[in-house]
């Protein structure tokens, strides 16, 4: 049976042991850590053997396991075009004086350590973001001429070929979360990025398909096509609420859980990811690695999210192909 995780990224305004507890009790298998608050410290992990092993042992504590850790945020400065906005997410070691293209390179050397961090831990997944030079494009006007398309993916290879060097040293892989404001963001764009880098190994996918559903994107398609990139796996929900003329997929700027968005991220469940589905097809493909729970919704409240979609998981992961065809019965040779 695959574990059951539970990503951490938005719980880090609590202490990791809190969270810890927490997990625990709800009956989660372990979590997906993120470099954030005070549940895993990168620079901190490299440095200083002992914070590792304290790590372990809250960890040991509460019955908990770890098989991935995460670093979003640093990861989403290595690409980005850098401004005010990066400032609130990234580490003030990171940020740095703020200039952008030192930004950039001080993020770059936080994934590398970050990939050593996890290997000390003794995992070998680090699930995340990459940032993009061209995602203000996306909407093509100002006329977008095709070179400075390809040049944004030749920067992404640039920038992260030697982070992944570092990957393959430690024998750890990234996840590259398919997500919009990435380099890879939908179906194509996915392709684009694994053709930059030479379908390296190092470099795979974290399958979170809320990202994929409010883009008409089909969730089951992406894993079959995909089969062999599938390195981890997000579970996170979107409803949807286009078709009254006024509610648009880009959402008109309004915060969410306001009701005139054309989408929101909702808890597990209680949207419209074609769940049972997508699990047959995570089952044919033989994944066998963490399914980790993300919880965002800005409608409810997160002690209950997280606690109602570790049910609803639980089934669809207790789903197991048959040793034998069903008709199999049938045959009388």
């Amino acid at each position: 049976m695959r574990p059951v995780t539970l990503f951490t990224g938005q719980w880090a305004d609590l202490p990791f042991e809190e969270v810890c507890r927490l997990a625990a009790e709800w009956g989660y298998d372990g979590l997906e850590i993120a470099c954030s608050g005070d549940h895993f410290d990168v620079a901190q992990a490299v440095a200083d053997p002992s914070y590792v092993e304290q790590k372990r042992a809250q960890l040991d504590k509460h019955g908990l396991k770890v098989w991935t850790i995460s670093n979003h945020l640093v990861g989403q400065a290595v690409c980005d075009l850098i401004d005010e906005r990066h400032k609130s997410i990234l580490p003030a070691r990171i940020w740095g004086s703020g200039d952008p293209e030192s930004v950039r390179q001080a993020a770059a050397e936080d994934m590398k350590n970050t990939a050593r961090a996890a290997s000390l831990l003794g995992v070998d997944t680090v699930v995340g973001f990459t940032g993009s030079s061209i995602w203000h494009t996306v909407a093509m006007f100002p006329p977008v001429p095709a070179s400075m398309v390809e040049a944004g993916y030749q920067d992404f290879a640039d920038r992260w070929n030697p982070i992944l060097d570092v990957f393959d040293e430690v024998g750890v892989r990234f996840a590259h979360e398919v997500h919009p404001s990435e380099i890879a963001y939908d179906y194509y764009t996915t392709q684009r990025t694994l053709e930059a880098i030479g379908h390296r190994p190092a470099f795979g996918l974290n399958w979170d398909p809320s990202h994929m559903v409010w883009q008409d994107l089909d969730p089951v398609g992406f894993i079959l096509d995909f089969k062999d990139r599938i390195y981890h796996v997000d579970c996170k929900d979107t409803r949807m609420r286009v078709g009254d003329g006024r509610k648009g997929r880009l959402s008109s700027h309004l915060p969410w859980a306001d009701m005139r968005r054309g989408w929101d991220f909702v808890s597990t469940g209680r949207g419209d990811v074609p769940w049972e589905d997508c699990f047959r097809a995570l089952n044919s493909i033989g994944y066998d690695g963490p399914i980790s729970i993300e919880w965002e919704d800005a409608g409810m409240d997160r002690l209950d999210g997280a606690r109602e979609a570790l049910g609803y998981i639980r089934k669809l992961n207790s789903i197991t192909p048959p040793a034998t065809a069903f008709d199999a019965a049938f045959s009388t040779t």
